[in-house]
């Protein structure tokens, strides 16, 4: 049968812990590049799941992500990503300009003053959670609040003003037609607080990250204060949920394996290159699809003609089980050599926020590691509650003792 011919019915909602979802490993291995049809949006489109292809889709100006502007698109959510600023579907170059310019907020030296920043806001959590005392809710206690409370302390937004932008993160977030009116309204009323905050802080700057931004230079370039709102909001939004989620798989999946544990307690200068392994490993959404791609021209991914004018999604999970291209892909291995994973995307597209993330993690399991030496789980694993009810995947409880 020539590729492409069968349309495989893609609902992708396997949630049994972290188990890697079966459908996606049967197209991952029987057809890398195969034609999929999915819950929502018009007509059908391709799915590319292997390393280098997705390499390629992500990398390759004959798939635009501009051309996806105001398409229907085949998808797993009822509405299209409303969350999604402008630069989320910009095209080389004019999305080179603006990355730019926000690269020079996430220099080292200003990821440094962000890591102080995140340890005061980690060892304040965790202060409360020792208060409390064992047994306590990993989730309540620290991954639930802390990628906001960081990213808040890292934009030098007022205590005040916080509780009301968490509020308007969870309207923008929510999925299905009911909340479409909301969503939007949410983003705009975002929007115009951090405009206003981004004129502020460019008429009298601080050492915060939207001070850094305001004051980016690319040469004459400069980000004007739209421009700085809606990379602000982008932050804000992608920032908060994945690291959440995140956070609390990799506690999971160090309690549930308490050797795992063990070996970083004694060896902690391996945390960063482990944190690597489980960002690759974990499969922390449930079908690793977004905002896809259209192609502009006819291109032949693994012997498949993709034409003109389809829609091409890329799953990031299945490039990270690739077996072409990490050993074992299947085993958790924290001495893991590189090449590097794709959990926070690649290309054009990467994940603005992947420094502020990578060092929230750091941060966040240095110090609990630290403090809470005999930490593990307060439950049999198979007890822990997940999330069913959206694309996430991760513990709703995760009761711990020490």
């Amino acid at each position: 049968m020539e590729p492409g011919a069968t349309v495989w019915t893609c609902h992708f909602d396997f949630a049994d812990a972290l188990e890697f979802d079966p459908q996606l490993r049967r197209l991952m291995t029987q057809e890398p590049v195969s034609r999929v049809r999915m819950p929502y949006g018009e007509g059908d489109a391709w799915l590319v799941t292997g390393y280098e292809d997705v390499r390629t889709v992500t990398t390759d100006r004959r798939f635009s992500r501009d051309a996806v502007a105001g398409l229907d698109y085949p998808r797993v959510t009822p509405e299209p990503n409303l969350q999604a600023g402008p630069i989320s579907l910009m095209d080389p170059p004019a999305g080179g300009r603006l990355r730019r310019l926000i690269a020079k907020g996430f220099a080292p030296r200003r990821v440094e003053g962000m890591r102080e920043r995140a340890q005061h806001v980690v060892d304040g959590l965790f202060d409360a959670m020792e208060a409390h005392g064992s047994p306590a809710d990993l989730v309540d206690h620290v991954s639930a609040p802390l990628p906001l409370a960081v990213i808040c302390e890292v934009f030098g937004i007022p205590e005040a003003e916080r509780a009301l932008l968490c509020s308007r993160v969870g309207a923008m977030t929510r999925t299905g037609p009911s909340g479409r009116e909301e969503a939007q309204r949410a983003a705009a009323e975002l929007r115009a607080y951090f405009g206003a905050l981004a004129a502020e802080r460019r008429a009298g700057p601080g050492e915060d990250l939207i001070s850094a931004l305001a004051q980016a230079r690319d040469g004459d370039e400069v980000l004007d204060d739209q421009e700085l709102a809606g990379v602000a909001v982008l932050l804000l939004v992608t920032g908060q949920d994945p690291t959440s989620y995140e956070l609390v798989n990799i506690a999971y999946t160090l309690l549930s394996r308490p050797e795992l544990y063990a070996r970083l307690r004694e060896r902690p200068e391996t945390l960063a290159q482990a944190l690597e392994e489980f960002l690759r490993f974990i499969p922390f959404r449930k079908e690793g699809v977004g905002i896809p791609r259209v192609a502009v021209e006819d291109v032949v991914l693994s012997g498949v003609r993709i034409r003109a004018g389809d829609v091409v999604h890329v799953s990031y999970l299945t490039a990270n089980r690739d077996a072409g291209k990490f050993r074992r892909p299947d085993e958790l291995d924290l001495g893991r050599p590189k090449p590097a994973h794709m959990t926070f995307g690649w290309g054009s597209h990467h994940c603005l926020g992947a420094p502020l993330a990578a060092m929230e993690l750091q941060v966040a399991f240095g110090t609990l590691i630290k403090r809470f030496p005999g930490l593990r789980l307060a439950v049999p694993a198979e007890r822990v509650p997940w999330n069913t009810n959206s694309i996430w995947r991760h513990p709703l409880e995760l009761p711990v003792v020490w």
